[in-house]
């Protein structure tokens, strides 16, 4: 199995002949941030025969970058994400994808993998008002291995247990500004993680990528540290644990067995 990063919470999860892709972000720029880091992904990157939509803010819920995938393609979001962001009804229409809304504890195939919804501590919301009528979700893909993508989320109790013995784990580690809000993982907090999920191999993700325009010159460790920061707390909390820390395009065969 082959994991690549992306960018920011995109990655492609290559297992068992399936191609899988994660929370799809392919602009230079948008709303105010800008992506200052890594090239926007190749036509390729947005080949995928599963498509995994962690929550419904607009950093991963793209609709400019979900229109690039390929027509027919499958699409997991969560459930209430159709009636929240009307965009997806048109990309249904115009594009054909299909789309299928998952909750917590939900299970899909894809050729000789299941993927499996499981909790996230996160708002998500696609605004910041208004009723919590969708939730935010991870996944685990399991083949030959098991992966988790953990979308947006904190650290909360009986993670393990709802998550499940993991191979491998792709992990939050930072943001898109110079503050984390509510429910996210940091570099040490993701560390916390890993002596709880106890995978064979970390990834970290959701740093480094996008930045505020205007604001290069404001906390900038906050945009370069996470990754190197979450190395180094891993390897003092999780020593057992292999973290590979991705370039922007850069892939991986992580040790998936004990």
């Amino acid at each position: 199995m082959e994991i690549t990063w992306w960018g920011h919470a995109t990655c492609t999860i290559e297992d068992s002949g399936v191609r899988v892709l994660t929370d799809p972000l392919f602009a230079r720029r948008f709303a105010h941030l800008r992506r200052r880091r890594g090239a926007v992904p190749p036509p390729e990157a947005a080949s995928a025969e599963l498509v995994l939509v962690s929550h419904l803010h607009s950093d991963h819920l793209h609709l400019p970058s979900l229109a690039r995938l390929a027509p027919g393609s499958r699409l997991l979001v969560p459930t209430g994400a159709v009636r929240a962001v009307p965009g997806l009804r048109t990309l249904r229409r115009t594009r054909g994808l299909h789309i299928t809304e998952v909750d917590a504890g939900d299970e899909v195939k894809a050729g000789r993998l299941r993927v499996r919804a499981v909790p996230a501590r996160h708002d998500g919301r696609r605004l910041p008002v208004g009723p919590h009528r969708s939730p935010a979700l991870g996944y685990v893909v399991e083949g030959e291995a098991r992966t988790y993508f953990a979308g947006d989320t904190g650290l909360f109790d009986g993670m393990a247990e709802v998550v499940g013995p993991v191979d491998v784990a792709l992990l939050p580690v930072g943001g898109w500004g110079p503050g984390l809000g509510h429910n996210h993982l940091d570099a040490a907090r993701a560390a916390e993680a890993l002596t709880r999920l106890g995978p064979r191999s970390a990834v970290p993700v959701h740093y480094g990528t996008y930045w505020p325009i205007g604001m290069d010159g404001v906390r900038p460790h906050e945009f370069h540290a996470p990754g190197e920061e979450f190395v180094r707390q891993a390897a003092r909390l999780a020593p057992g644990v292999a973290v590979h820390r991705l370039e922007h395009g850069e892939c991986v065969r992580p040790e998936t067995a004990w």
